[in-house]
């Protein structure tokens, strides 16, 4: 992780065109985009994780002007890519209820014979099940919750930033956002309880 006043130059080298730097950019935060976007929504595809990050990351590099250096640079960009990764869903459920693209299977083949490789080690088909269906749900409450709340769970939660680092990004004090990550929570609980089958899933042990 590059420390603030190397991140500083850094961005300063990549609003001057600076190719080494904006291959450097990428080394640093690419996987970490990645395991974000992933977190935020577990059903994604190893293709559709990918995509994503490189929507988020043009995103960076048409938008770095605008960046401030008030959070880390980690920070905007993992809120570029929640942005992305919900309008992402939104193109595929539009896709869906237009007779798009077929869900792949994970016991589907490819020409080569070959089965597509899961993004990480996978648990027991009932346990997987399972975490798949709260997966779902969380991401259907965390969309009824809306922002600002889903924003600043997103970054506690998804992206494991501190209290600090949240407040910086949404340039709110400790205290505010202690507060505010308390009562979104109990809303986001909330929600979950009222939904389908949300209380049984909550609950259920994996």
């Amino acid at each position: 992780m590059t420390a603030p006043d190397d991140e500083a130059g850094l961005v300063a080298r990549c609003r001057e065109g600076d190719a080494q730097a904006w291959d450097q950019l990428f080394d640093l935060h690419y996987a970490a985009a990645g395991r974000f976007v992933f977190q935020l929504a577990s059903d994604f595809t190893r293709e559709d994780v990918e995509e994503v990050c490189q929507e988020a990351f043009l995103s960076v590099i048409r938008n770095i002007a605008s960046f401030k250096g008030d959070s880390r640079l980690q920070t905007w960009l993992f809120r570029i890519a929640a942005n992305k990764a919900r309008d992402y869903r939104e193109r595929q459920r539009a896709a869906k209820r237009g007779g798009g693209q077929t869900p792949v299977s994970l016991q589907a083949e490819d020409e080569n014979g070959r089965a597509p490789d899961p993004p990480a080690a996978s648990p027991g088909p009932d346990a997987a099940l399972l975490s798949a269906e709260r997966a779902a749900l969380l991401r259907q409450a965390l969309d009824t919750l809306g922002d600002p709340c889903r924003e600043i769970i997103e970054l506690r939660y998804f992206g494991d930033l501190s209290y600090e680092e949240i407040g910086a990004s949404l340039k709110l004090n400790l205290k505010t956002v202690s507060s505010r990550l308390s009562k979104c929570l109990d809303r986001l609980e909330a929600i979950v309880r009222g939904l389908p089958a949300g209380r049984d899933a909550l609950l259920s042990p994996v």
